[in-house]
């Protein structure tokens, strides 16, 4: 086998294919554009959401609501979540990570209320419900704050 002898394997290219070169090709006259008007013309690249001048209905519909750009995003766990981890055990937003009960792409961990908690855990979070804080403490565990931003 010699370097100037290597080519593609057979079926692997295709000639260009030629439009606008006669009636013949089966390509000739509009060369697969359609009719005539701006997007048959070369070099044609119009805005997404164009129509030819008109107001596009983008802009023709009002704007509704207001969406805050600081806004935090917390991935919430019940205290009935929790009911895997041994007695005594710390729970922090990288083990809710590892053991699949949250996404890694949150902004930070909130512990909620909902369901019991019989075991006693060392439990480290962003936030706490006040109602999830009075259940950890009468369950003997600690609910311990952590500040910082991505778990």
């Amino acid at each position: 086998m010699e370097l100037h002898r290597l080519t593609p394997a057979k079926g692997a290219t295709h000639k260009k294919k030629r439009v606008g070169r006669g009636p013949g090709s089966g390509h000739g006259k509009t060369a697969c554009r359609g009719n005539k008007g701006q997007r048959s013309r070369s070099g044609h690249s119009l805005m997404l959401g164009f129509e030819g001048g008109q107001m596009p209905l983008h802009r023709r519909i009002p704007k509704r609501g207001f969406r805050n750009a600081f806004r935090k995003e917390y991935a919430a766990i019940n205290l009935s979540q929790l009911s895997g981890f041994t007695a005594g055990s710390v729970v922090t937003p990288e083990e809710l990570v590892r053991r699949g009960l949250i996404k890694k792409a949150v902004d930070g961990v909130k512990i909620l209320s909902e369901g019991e908690l019989k075991t006693r855990l060392i439990i480290k979070a962003h936030k706490f419900s006040a109602a999830a804080a009075k259940k950890i403490a009468e369950a003997g565990g600690v609910a311990e704050v952590i500040s910082g931003a991505r778990s």
